[in-house]
């Protein structure tokens, strides 16, 4: 990379930061509001994509321990 003087926008820079003006009181309660919002959203997607989970895996263990249990019962019986 070159040196900021090469580059294409070096010569437009007066030395002035470009800041915006102050953020009202309203505005920034605002912003609040609507990441508190955004927070909520995704903590309580990931409590459903957890307890999701927890559901699947519990019912993959029953019906492998049925399957198992049927397999057994199917041997014992001289079927299988």
């Amino acid at each position: 990379m070159g040196t900021p003087a090469e580059s294409a926008h070096a010569g437009d820079w007066d030395g002035h930061e470009r800041r915006r003006l102050p953020l009202s009181e309203d505005q920034i309660e605002e912003i609040a509001e609507k990441a508190a919002a955004k927070a909520i959203e995704k903590l309580t997607n990931h409590v459903y994509q957890e307890v999701g989970k927890s559901v699947v895996s519990k019912a993959l263990y029953l019906i492998g321990a049925s399957a198992l249990g049927i397999y057994l019962w199917l041997k014992s019986k001289g079927i299988v």
